[in-house]
């Protein structure tokens, strides 16, 4: 699977682009600020529905301009695939697939799937527990329908229970019988969350450990640990016990969406103890194990977006990486840099390679 054409009209700050990509390596360069993170953007966008630079849709638009459009001819085993998306300002966002509209975004999730590494990995280490569940949702949403559904529902239960609290707090009448309602959703939703997430990581392990060590040649032991309120009960007694917390809270402040991970090397904690180096390993070792298990449960190839990866490692560790990367077990390839020279010195072994050049939003090449 690879993306063969990309368009892009008004998207952040590139007003129109025409791409015709290779099936491996695709070099997009050019200054900080030209518009190089926006094409991998988009790439990403048309993956999954969303920006990995910012989440409110709408902010994706151009300045000054009423709308977005992306679209894109992605070719999936054999046949081809147009996918269309269009943002208006005042309205919602809409997707299609060979010109039929999808009733529920989450049907496009997972067909087309792409792996991202940013310099914005850091927060994985360095950030809150939201970004670390993001990062586990986001593998997760893309390999497993049932788990996106169960995702979605959880939290939209969640805002309705904590807006019954906060009304509580407001002055309307307490009624456990109305959070009982909401509950019984949330546990049951959160324990299929839960057991997803836990039988994942089991098998997500043994790829990171093998990437790690390939990227920082270290003998160092790594571990990714599942830190859970659900591994002490029933996540129903969990709620009716923190009840008269909640109440003072006005929010629900037990569930899986207080889950985290903790990364760990020689038995200590990453954040604390590992240097600067050994972090950015594990970082590209976390992403490349997200690549290798949606490579072995969908029997694709996931795109690989690697943005600005010289920024975020050295010389050798980016020679490692594109050496792993360029084998059969990866597919297309697309690469950011600000010095064209670098990139076609680490690639000028390799044959399929295009180069594209970004200069004040306009992209021209290959």
């Amino acid at each position: 699977m690879h993306l063969r054409q990309l368009s892009l009209v008004n998207f952040r700050n590139v007003p129109g682009a025409e791409l015709q990509l290779g099936s491996k390596f695709n070099c997009i360069v050019g200054n900080n600020g030209a518009g190089k993170t926006t094409v991998l953007d988009a790439v990403h966008y048309l993956s999954v529905c969303k920006s990995f630079l910012n989440a409110i849709d709408t902010q994706n638009i151009k300045h000054g301009e009423p709308f977005f459009v992306l679209s894109g001819t992605f070719e999936k085993e054999g046949t081809d695939e147009a996918i269309h998306c269009a943002m208006k300002r005042e309205g919602k966002k809409q997707f299609k697939r060979n010109k039929k509209e999808y009733p529920r975004l989450m049907d496009h999730v997972g067909l087309f799937p792409s792996v991202v590494i940013s310099p914005l990995d850091g927060d994985l280490i360095a950030g809150g527990s939201e970004v670390r569940r993001k990062f586990l949702d986001g593998v997760l949403s893309q390999l497993d329908r049932d788990y996106l559904e169960h995702l979605v529902i959880y939290n939209r239960v969640l805002l309705q229970r904590n807006a019954l609290l906060k009304s509580f707090a407001d002055g309307q009448p307490f009624d456990p019988a109305q959070l009982e309602i909401w509950d019984m959703q949330l546990a049951e939703r959160g324990q299929c969350i839960h057991l997803r997430r836990a039988s994942f990581l089991d098998g997500f392990l043994e790829a990171f450990r093998r990437f790690y060590s390939a990227i920082s040649q270290g003998q160092e032991e790594v571990g990714i640990g599942y830190e859970s309120q659900m591994t002490e009960g029933p996540m129903e007694e969990m709620l009716a016990a923190a009840l008269p917390r909640d109440r003072a809270a006005t929010h629900t402040t037990v569930g899986i969406h207080k889950d985290d991970l903790s990364f760990h090397i020689g038995g200590h904690p990453l954040k604390r103890f590992g240097s600067q180096g050994q972090q950015k390993s594990m970082l590209v070792a976390l992403k490349l194990a997200q690549y290798a298990v949606m490579r072995k449960q969908t029997g694709l190839l996931p795109m690989l977006l690697l943005d600005d990866i010289f920024d975020k490692l050295d010389d050798s560790r980016v020679a490692q990486l594109l050496d792993l990367v360029s084998g059969p077990d990866f597919g297309q390839i697309l690469i950011t840099d600000t010095h064209p020279e670098r990139t076609a010195q680490l690639l000028k072994g390799e044959n399929n390679v295009r180069v594209f050049t970004v200069a004040d939003g306009a992209v021209t090449g290959a």
